[in-house]
């Protein structure tokens, strides 16, 4: 017999079409964190839940329904879409789709609602194309609590509930109001439902364990802030929250939800999830004197800014604390390109920081991004001189992308740019990705380059010698491992 829950949450998301056979052995399993504060803030509200993280399981669209109308009897699906990065949500919509429409053949009147960076993006498009019912346009826990109020009083009217988009007679309404966001995390929020998650799926980055390669689990991801003060031309990562912002959970909240990690499920591998981490020196600090208080062994990594990792004494401390790795995002080596994403420093500064932070015994993964706007095979190559020159001990390579929410997404329209037939051709490691063009280069040309780029670094002989150093030869076999599985690339004729 079906289990009666009022809520079920899907983590919708295809690990294969993602990263197509990277996905085996190099990707990361990541627990839907968002679905889990979503679960967490329900149940307080006194709803019964439970979470099917499809990715995880590595199950079907049609497994993911048979979950929602045959394993579980919820009064409401909720699709919550976030990507496996903070900033890209988009390419995860059409695994979201594909399980709402096999909801919806097998049970055609129970409610899906989507929630996410994407559908608060674009969520009268979202509407539109998707077999759901409603739509969230903003940070979800909320709307999505109130909306099940309303479906079991039974009303047919939801007008009342703030930032939710529904269907009435076959006419889409849009909300009269504006979900409020959470602003006491610590009460409403207080970490992540975990008890609801399969813990034994989830697996750490490959370069996040390069000091200890063949112990990637047990892993798991915590948020200790929500949004981001910045605006970078190329992120969407605020479309949830309306406008730019930071909000955090203060650093017991945080350092207990550790202590559970670490005492229940045996974790010592953690990613900080949040868009930008090194910032609030009062927030990093408290969370940092209480993990060293503790004793746990952790490896920890985390994201910055290339100007927010200037205090030696603060990287000494994140060190002492367990942060083995920090993530920053160069993105450019030219200061024209870097200026158009909102960045402004320079490569002095970059190469600075870099070497503040790796002085500490932090590790470094530097972000780049190739194709921005008034980016040229010149500007690109540039870029990746830099990188070589810089040689952090790993790097990840973008291609440029117009994630709907970015300003990207609107000056690509507005330009009149070819962008993404499907929602899943966003997809970064995809087969079928299409980068965003510029008036330099092609999208081809710029994924070329980002290809070929990713495989001279990694087989870049400095490189190599520095990581047989520092981590030793089965890091280096698995990074030839990683090197033999190119990606395939439609666009590239491959």
């Amino acid at each position: 017999m079906a289990e009666e829950i009022d809520i079920l949450f899907i983590n919708p998301g295809d690990r294969k079409q993602v990263y197509q056979n990277l996905a085996d052995e190099f990707g990361a399993v990541e627990p839907p964190v968002f679905a889990g504060l979503f679960a967490a803030y329900a149940r307080a509200q006194g709803a019964r839940v439970a979470i099917y993280d499809a990715p995880a399981l590595m199950a079907s669209a049609e497994m993911a329904a048979q979950a929602a109308t045959v394993d579980f009897a919820p009064k409401l699906v909720v699709l919550p879409v976030y990507g496996f990065q903070p900033s890209a949500s988009t390419h995860t919509m059409s695994s979201a789709g594909k399980i709402a429409a096999r909801i919806k053949e097998a049970k055609p009147n129970l409610p899906i609602l989507m929630t996410g960076t994407h559908p608060a993006a674009l969520p009268l498009r979202t509407m539109q194309d998707e077999a759901i019912d409603f739509v969230c346009d903003r940070e979800g826990p909320v709307t999505i609590v109130k909306t099940l109020e309303a479906i079991k009083a039974g009303v047919g009217d939801f007008s009342n509930v703030p930032s939710l988009w529904w269907r009435d007679e076959g006419r889409i309404r849009s909300p009269g109001s504006a979900e409020a966001l959470v602003t006491d995390l610590d009460r409403a929020m207080p970490g992540v439902a975990w008890d609801l998650l399969p813990m034994e799926r989830y697996r750490a980055h490959n370069w996040h364990c390069f000091a200890h390669i063949d112990r990637r689990q047990p892993y798991a991801s915590i948020h200790t802030s929500l949004g981001c003060p910045y605006s970078c031309s190329f992120c969407c990562i605020n479309a949830p929250f309306g406008k730019p912002g930071y909000r955090m959970w203060s650093p017991d909240a945080v350092v207990a939800e550790i202590d559970h990690l670490v005492e229940r499920y045996g974790v010592k591998n953690i990613k900080i999830v949040d868009e930008m981490f090194v910032l609030n020196k009062r927030h990093v600090g408290g969370i940092c004197d209480r993990l060293i208080e503790r004793g746990h062994d952790l490896n920890i990594w985390a994201y910055g800014r290339v100007d927010t990792v200037e205090d030696e004494a603060l990287l000494a401390k994140l060190k002492a604390a367990g942060f083995h790795w920090l993530c920053l995002g160069i993105e450019s080596a030219s200061d024209h390109v870097r200026d158009g994403a909102k960045k402004k420093f320079g490569n002095d500064d970059i190469t600075a920081a870099v070497r503040r932070v790796q002085a500490a015994g932090i590790r470094i993964i530097g972000n780049y991004v190739f194709g921005l706007p008034d980016d040229s095979l010149a500007r690109m190559q540039e870029t990746l001189d830099l990188a070589l020159d810089l040689n952090c001990e790993f790097a990840n390579f973008y291609s440029a992308m117009a994630y709907p929410g970015s300003k990207l997404y609107e000056q690509a329209k507005a330009e009149g740019r070819e962008l993404p037939a499907e929602w899943h051709h966003y997809s970064q490691h995809g087969y079928e990705t299409l980068p965003l063009s510029n008036r330099y280069c092609s999208s081809a040309d710029i994924l070329g380059f980002r290809d070929q780029a990713w495989m001279t670094y990694f087989t870049h002989q400095p490189y190599l010698a520095m990581v047989r150093e520092k981590f030793g030869a089965p890091v280096i076999e698995h990074i030839a491992r990683m090197v033999a599985m190119p990606l395939k690339r439609k666009i590239l004729g491959q």
